[in-house]
């Protein structure tokens, strides 16, 4: 039997499905306060109970873009490190303490969200100021995942030690380098929450450098998304290509994309600053450049895909222009949906673009397109691929079935998703476009043409979410059938082979002290003198402890 089919031992099984158990908790969660986020913004709901419109907005923003994200990343990632170099007792353990630091972070942050002890949104901007358990809460989440991310290190050292000379399994090293990039990224978002925010909101200290903090916490916040997107480019590269009977197109091709996001996406955070005094518009400048590289690698992604499509396609035969495209496996979800969310990268990347520029960013900067955008990309892009991966990873660590009935609601699923984020996000990108703001409920704005303008687009806003939200509970309904109830069988865990007549990788490709150093090299030219200026000539600190806690 191949080793695709090969299923996990139960304690393997039953730690990667935790995180996937909290995954899907969280969307049901987020997705709830989302929709009703939107109903507010029609102007056609109004919150029962006194609920604060800016208490959804947090619980939103950081349950689905923190907690959702990160705990099926760390599961699957996890599932994909097992399967190809093997876990031993040591590290599942140590996996299980990641876990559940995690989880009690998440319970932790959650919980002041809830009492409205913490409405700062998921950017948590100072002067707005949490409950310290929420800045603790945070913490734990980082301190879990960087176990996490030690024990994936962990599992390649020891796969090589076994295997001198022997080239890495790809996924293997995609993991590593996600969670290299993960762990320098979290370095700021760590010194800004222990440094600043504790002290400040425990009332240890009485001021807050609120520019140093942003700048770190978007040091951070930059490699975040591609934190987010390094896990489906992981299916469409090695998984999609099994999935669709071709093979991978360049193995060489795949290790050189990922090593150029690990030195691309994290020093490039000023880029969501353009607009903010106190930095140096030279030094904005060199990382807007700096952000524009990372197109390199999205485009040799797309060539890859494209390759390995039309290659699969004319193996079975199909020598006319676009016969091979007709004959994808369009009724295969496994498929289908990371396939949507391809097709949405291309307009999403486009409106990237835009707001990395100087002069465009401008326009839409602090408007309701950034959120149309993020929607664009993770929550169409990344979540219609995490869709797609568990439509054969949980069957595969529940020992169930995939079954037609499943496959037919998840393409029904898929569509509805799309339709959903179609009209809401096209909505915020036109909204945007004609000046509506980002993050202000509907009882914020004050009356006239532009504000009556705008209330059109956020109906059709209400009704994307509507839709969205349907989508939403299919999905955790087509989850909990996975997990309990489908039949008993073998579903495949599907990762495809390299092409057999394939370039063999450089052993360049991993050296991995070269190309953190080179990764390093380039944050610390990007980085410290604005830093530097940033401590120097900032005040030492304009807002007060006793600033309100909340917005």
């Amino acid at each position: 039997m191949s080793k695709n089919y090969l299923l996990f031992s139960k304690q393997e099984s039953r730690l990667y499905m935790a995180f996937m158990h909290v995954t899907f908790a969280s969307l049901l969660i987020g997705g709830l306060m989302g929709l009703l986020q939107t109903l507010v913004r029609s102007g056609k709901f109004t919150l029962p109970f006194g609920i604060d419109y800016y208490t959804l907005l947090t619980v939103h923003g950081v349950i689905l873009g923190l907690v959702f994200t990160t705990f099926f990343i760390i599961g699957f990632q996890n599932s994909l490190m097992g399967k190809t170099v093997g876990i031993s007792d040591k590290q599942r353990k140590a996996a299980w303490l990641a876990f559940w630091i995690m989880l009690i972070g998440t319970a932790m942050a959650a919980v002041t969200i809830l009492v409205g002890q913490a409405s700062v949104l998921y950017t948590f901007y100072a002067p707005l100021r949490a409950h310290p358990a929420f800045y603790i809460g945070l913490t734990f989440v980082v301190v879990g995942s960087w176990i996490a991310a030690f024990v994936n290190f962990r599992q390649l050292y020891v796969w090589k030690k076994a295997h001198k000379g022997e080239k890495s399994p790809l996924l293997a090293f995609m993991v590593v380098i996600n969670m290299i990039m993960w762990f320098i990224a979290t370095l700021g978002l760590a010194a800004t929450v222990i440094v600043q925010f504790i002290p400040w909101s425990l009332g240890y200290a009485e001021t807050i450098n609120v520019l140093l903090s942003r700048t770190l916490f978007w040091y951070f916040g930059h490699p975040l998304v591609y934190f987010w997107l390094l896990p489906a480019y992981m299916a469409w590269y090695a998984i999609i290509p099994k999935i669709i009977g071709g093979k991978i197109f360049s193995d060489s091709l795949a290790r050189l994309a990922f090593i150029l996001f690990l030195m691309f996406s994290i020093p490039v955070g000023l880029h969501h600053q353009l607009t903010e005094p106190g930095i140096d518009p030279t030094w904005k400048f060199i990382q807007v450049i700096l952000t524009f590289m990372v197109i390199i690698p999205s485009l040799m992604t797309a060539f890859s895909l494209f390759a390995t499509f039309e290659a699969a396609g004319r193996k079975k035969g199909f020598t006319s222009l676009f016969g091979w495209f007709k004959k994808l496996p369009w009724k295969d979800v496994r498929f289908l949906a990371p396939f949507i969310g391809m097709l949405a990268f291309i307009p999403g990347g486009a409106g990237g673009i835009i707001n990395a520029s100087y002069q465009m960013n401008a326009l839409v900067h602090n408007t309701i397109w950034i959120t149309g955008h993020f929607h664009l990309t993770v929550a169409t892009t990344v979540v219609l691929t995490f869709f797609g991966i568990t439509y054969w990873l949980v069957p595969h660590l529940t020992g169930r079935r995939l079954t037609p009935k499943l496959n037919k609601l998840g393409i029904i699923q898929a569509f509805v998703w799309t339709l959903g984020m179609a009209i809401m996000s096209g909505s915020m990108h036109i909204q945007g476009l004609i000046g509506g703001p980002r993050r202000s409920s509907f009882s914020e704005y004050a009356g006239g043409e532009q504000v009556a303008t705008w209330l059109n687009y956020q109906l059709a806003q209400a009704v994307g979410g509507t839709i969205l939200f349907i989508g939403i509970i299919l999905m955790v309904y087509i989850f909990i059938q996975l997990s309990f109830f489908a039949p008993r069988g073998v579903e495949e865990f599907p990762i495809a082979d390299e092409e057999e007549d394939a370039e063999k990788s450089p052993k360049i490709l991993e050296n991995w002290y070269l190309w953190i150093a080179i990764t390093i090299a380039l944050i610390l030219f990007a980085y410290t003198i604005p830093m530097f200026d940033i401590m120097r000539h900032s005040p030492p600190g304009s807002v007060p402890f006793d600033w309100p806690i909340g917005r």
